[in-house]
């Protein structure tokens, strides 16, 4: 699993709710019973995340900043840069201080930091397998609710790409668009008309001839929904060139490679964020 680039952090202000939310689902209203039953207030120790196999560092600032808002007296350091790769028993966070504010922010922070290391180290998965093409991988819309950041952002600490954030990001007329709008040439129209000169407009077609109809057209992308690898290097010799041909439906581990040797530009894959598995981290703590 080779290094990915360097990313951005997400802005805490942006987290903060986020986390907050997560933060109250376990606390609710009486707080941490068992550490509250159990623990000496004054008690002090060292907690530390670890990896318990390989994978691809994502989302260990938000995890730092859930220790962090748990209690601020908490000395905290990330140990892993998002987007590296890890190896099994890597440690990615380190924290000291009370005892009782690292157990009440291990659940919080581990849910949350191996779910997003999840979609990262599948997001890479995914990449390493079309390496020598010129596809692209590529997130879409089908998050979580509430979790659309950090899951994005995950994907591009694998090596991915977004698609939208949101559907004010660009025109993408799909299927019961055009069944609205009348025809694909109309709905092209349209978007054209009421779209400002920066907006690209996407147009989904799940046949050649509509294929056909939307080049007449002249969007900037066109997706080719659930079409065989036949059907898509066909579709990638019509278009010569002429927009960006995104592939999608019927993608998995096995069928990617196959679906990026046709020659299309983006292959966008809704599992990497809807059904990326949780990477095993655990704490150990020492007081």
């Amino acid at each position: 699993m080779g290094g990915r680039e360097r990313m951005n952090p997400i802005p805490d202000e942006l987290l903060k709710p986020l986390i907050l939310r997560s933060l109250e689902e376990d606390l609710a209203q009486g707080g941490d019973l068992t550490t509250l039953a159990t623990i000496d207030p004054k008690t002090e120790a060292m907690a530390t995340l670890n990896a318990r196999s390989e994978g691809c560092a994502a989302g260990v600032g938000v995890a730092v900043l859930v220790f962090r808002m748990v209690d601020p007296t908490l000395e905290v350091t990330a140990r892993a840069t998002d987007g590296d790769p890890f190896a099994a028993g890597a440690t990615l966070l380190e924290a000291r201080g009370s005892a009782a504010s690292l157990l009440t922010a291990e659940r919080t922070a581990l849910n949350i930091l191996s779910h997003m290391c999840g979609i990262a180290a599948l997001t890479a998965d995914y990449v390493g397998r079309v390496q020598g093409t010129k596809a692209r991988i590529a997130a879409t819309r089908k998050t979580l609710p509430g979790l659309r950041l950090v899951q994005k952002h995950a994907v591009r600490c694998g090596g991915g790409m977004t698609h939208r954030m949101s559907l004010t990001d660009a025109v993408m007329i799909k299927d019961n668009h055009i069944a609205a709008a009348g025809s694909i040439a109309q709905a092209i129209a349209k978007a054209r008309a009421f779209a400002g000169h920066t907006v690209k407009i996407e147009v989904e077609v799940d046949t050649l001839d509509q294929l056909a109809t939307a080049l007449e057209a002249k969007p900037d992308i066109i997706l080719l929904d659930n079409m065989t690898a036949d059907t898509l290097r066909e579709a990638v010799t019509i278009t010569k060139g002429r927009c960006v041909l995104e592939a999608s439906g019927g993608v998995n581990l096995d069928t990617v490679r196959t679906i990026a040797a046709t020659g299309v530009d983006v292959i966008s894959v809704g599992a990497l964020t809807h059904s990326a598995t949780a990477l095993d981290i655990g704490m150990e703590l020492v007081a």
